[in-house]
């Protein structure tokens, strides 16, 4: 596999780093876990459920946005309730929202580089 890159950003992501780390970008503090409405379809549909079991049991309300739930491990340890712990990877990969999919290439980490560093194996800086 080779480094992926994206313009604007001055670190690239190494698909094989997944191999050697705990599934990082998907346990740790609690945060959010962005979805919309087709994210929520696609959801649904891999996981072969209903509207409302998603509901009920993956995702909640947020203000006015939708969120995938989560796991608490330990004190201000979380997890993503469809990372699965034992395989240390993602349950729903290939319906996975964008957030997940576009991580580590987030607004956020052009100005903070040393944090995805710390959290994630696969970054290499350019």
């Amino acid at each position: 596999m080779s480094l992926i890159k994206k313009d604007g950003y001055d670190f690239a992501f190494n698909p094989k780093g997944c191999e050697t780390c705990n599934g990082n970008c998907c346990i740790g503090e609690s945060g959010n876990i962005w979805v919309n409405k087709e994210e929520i379809e696609r959801l649904k549909n891999h996981l072969n459920i209903s509207l409302e079991e998603l509901s009920k049991s993956y995702i909640e309300k947020r203000g006015y946005k939708y969120s995938i739930k989560e796991v608490k491990l330990a004190e201000d340890n979380y997890a993503c309730i469809f990372f699965d712990l034992e395989k240390k990877q993602c349950g729903i990969y290939e319906a996975r929202p964008t957030q997940c999919r576009t991580f580590p290439f987030w607004e956020y980490f052009k100005k903070n580089k040393e944090e995805v560093i710390k959290e994630c194996p696969a970054i290499e800086t350019l």
